[in-house]
């Protein structure tokens, strides 16, 4: 009988605990395809998932340290700090396809939170055209029929994972379409 007590609470207790993790589970959101990479993190190269941003609203850039377009990190910043409450991150992808950006990571971090006070999530540097491009790159050019042209390039992606736009160098982080766009994703549920 004690068998019998012991194997039917054990039994109860599993049940309880197998019905409660899928509950939990669910809270999160999915990962959609779009995110579903890992990146080395830009200060410290530990392997970060872009899947941390599920739900979010991601403005994704390719960046460099020696390039016209650079000071657009200030703008990149202000525009995070300005709707992170809100669900916006800013993904910055330091890239040496246009041979602006010569430094290694830790010179890269250095440069960008020194010069710039950037705060939002940097990668370390790949590729982000062509062949060799990275996954989630080849991703956004696939969706958007458009590579990177040159540095400073945008992509907007919804909370859901579904690529919305993209957006030339030449489109800075205050101009008022791209910043439509922005509050349209955010107000999006």
């Amino acid at each position: 009988m004690l068998k019998t007590f012991s194997l039917m609470a054990a039994t109860a207790l599993l049940g309880a605990f197998v019905t409660a993790a899928p509950a939990h589970a669910a809270d999160a959101p999915a990962c959609p395809v779009t995110l579903n990479h890992q990146f080395p993190r830009l200060q410290d190269e530990k392997p970060q998932s872009l899947c941390q941003y599920s739900g979010k609203v991601l403005l994704v850039v390719n960046t460099a340290s020696y390039c016209g377009f650079t000071p657009q990190y200030q703008g990149l910043e202000a525009l995070y700090a300005r709707y992170r409450d809100r669900g916006l991150v800013v993904l910055g992808f330091p890239s040496n396809d246009f041979a602006q950006e010569g430094g290694d990571n830790k010179q890269i971090a250095d440069f960008c939170e020194n010069t710039y006070g950037v705060k939002f999530p940097m990668f370390a540097k790949s590729t982000v055209r062509g062949a060799q491009a990275n996954g989630l790159y080849r991703q956004l050019a696939q969706a958007t029929g458009r590579q990177p042209l040159w540095n400073f390039h945008k992509y907007l992606v919804g909370r859901d994972g579904r690529v919305i736009a993209s957006y030339t160098s030449m489109t800075k982080p205050d101009d008022a379409e791209l910043v439509r766009d922005i509050e349209k994703q955010l107000g999006a549920r």
